[in-house]
């Protein structure tokens, strides 16, 4: 059986979607977590109900706020 986190290592380098609590997303390139789900994003779009709300080069993602990863 695969671990979470060696999953989420596949993904690295590659577009993900974010989904946060209070219905915020962010949709951009993996390029790290940590085993708390903190993640950092390259070219990150903050997505609020389905808009884009504002666009990021990095942006560090808390774990805590993580709802679900999609690649």
């Amino acid at each position: 059986m695969s671990k979470p986190l060696s999953i989420l290592g596949k993904y690295l380098n590659k577009p993900v979607m974010v989904e946060l609590r209070g219905g915020k997303s962010y949709r951009g390139t993996l390029d790290g977590f940590d085993p708390h789900l903190n993640l950092v994003l390259r070219s990150a779009e903050e997505l609020d109900e389905g808009k884009i709300i504002r666009k990021h080069d990095l942006a560090i993602v808390r774990g805590d706020n993580v709802i679900y990863i999609s690649p």
